[in-house]
């Protein structure tokens, strides 16, 4: 599939990384901790289909390829629909790494 103008203007201003399908787009980019994905959406109509974890699957390949070991997604407890986020992080397998009032950071092994 052809990347949006936003996924290549945001991959050419920035760090980050961009996946794109039909049903929706994951936002990642590499530290020297590993790889983090900073945002995950899914079309309302293919949610709890499992296609956020078909995503981050995707990006967990490309971070073997490159010899990365763990993967990173985070939460803003005070954001909107915070709670389904940490819910879908937990069912992917991420364990909490660190917690703050208001930021809570998850990690996996890839």
């Amino acid at each position: 599939m052809v990347k949006s103008m936003q996924a290549l203007y945001l991959e050419e201003r920035t760090n980050k990384h961009i996946i794109e399908d039909g049903f929706g787009f994951a936002i990642y980019s590499f530290n020297e901790h590993g790889v983090y994905i900073e945002d995950i959406f899914v079309l309302e109509d293919y949610r709890k289909s499992g296609h956020a974890a078909k995503l981050a699957d995707k990006i967990a390949l490309i971070a073997k390829v490159k010899g990365i070991t763990k993967m990173f997604g985070s939460v803003c407890p005070s954001a909107k629909g915070s709670t389904t986020s940490l819910k879908v992080l937990l069912a992917y397998g991420m364990k909490l790494k660190s917690a703050t009032q208001d930021f809570i950071v998850m990690e996996k092994d890839v």
